[in-house]
């Protein structure tokens, strides 16, 4: 069975200040910063920004406004099937 590990981001203390101030990171930044729960995963995050966030959701993890909660995860019976397993 294979394992994949999914990058999910929640708030520090630092992004929790942020949030008050959207001007301090940009529009965008904001907006992941609101939506970054600790339980989305950065597909998830991806897909409701409507663009690929790997790279802000990293530029802002390497500034100090987010941290990776990673989650380590076995594929579901049916993703095997699906797969061709």
């Amino acid at each position: 069975m294979i394992q994949t590990t999914t990058r999910r981001y929640a708030k520090t203390n630092m992004a929790w200040e942020a949030l008050s101030r959207p001007d301090a990171v940009g529009r965008q930044a904001h907006t992941l910063l609101l939506m970054a729960n600790g339980r989305r995963s950065e597909q998830e995050l991806s897909l409701l920004l409507g663009s690929d966030v790997s790279e802000l959701a990293y530029g802002l993890m390497e500034k100090g406004f987010l941290q990776n909660t990673a989650a380590l995860t076995q594929p579901d019976a049916d993703d095997d099937a699906l797969a061709g397993a």
